[in-house]
């Protein structure tokens, strides 16, 4: 008595720390955040999918300028709504155990919004302008010029977009990267 059941069986836990950087428990814990997002949706359905705007509310995503995005791309549905699944997803990705290749292999795709699998100059703007917020301080010309100058660093092969190898030898570069991107249970 006072034990908690969990709405998962031992099968699909040993699933779930198969296929994610979690262990069991901390499966748990993902699903008890996601549950306490819309508890009244999640209470007794484990498949529940919930609206963007619900997931927002966790407030590491909220505070994060990429946070609508991150949803996305990992989204099932790539709108953004998210099952438990494609939540653990992005918390395992975006935990302190998840390699650097990984997480730069998502935010990768975090920033290609056009999803052409190259990060061009009007991805680039979007990147700044999520950075920068709402306040933005770059006229037209200034924020020409500083993507230009990115592009100057590290496009190599001078084609107009950055190749997710080109992204991550800049990711390598910058021993900050994996801080930058976890989010803790």
């Amino acid at each position: 008595m006072g034990q908690k059941s969990s709405q998962f069986s031992a099968e699909e836990l040993n699933d779930y720390q198969d296929l994610t950087y979690f262990t069991k428990k901390e499966v748990l814990i993902a699903h008890e955040k996601f549950k306490s997002l819309a508890p009244e949706k999640v209470g007794h359905n484990k498949n529940a999918k919930l609206a963007l705007n619900k997931v927002l509310k966790l407030p590491e995503l909220a505070a994060n300028p990429f946070g609508e995005r991150m949803c996305q791309v990992f989204s099932s549905s790539q709108d953004g709504d998210c099952t438990f699944e494609d939540f653990l997803d992005m918390m395992s990705v975006f935990s302190s155990m998840a390699p650097a290749d990984v997480k730069a292999e998502h935010v990768f795709r975090i920033f290609d919004f056009d999803g052409d699998d190259m990060l061009g100059v009007g991805d680039i703007k979007k990147v700044i302008q999520c950075l920068i917020g709402e306040q933005n301080v770059f006229n037209d010309n200034d924020l020409k010029r500083l993507v230009h100058k990115i592009f100057e660093e590290v496009d190599f092969d001078d084609d107009g977009a950055l190749s997710f190898s080109e992204f991550e030898h800049v990711t390598d570069m910058c021993p900050d990267f994996v801080k930058m991107f976890n989010i803790k249970l």
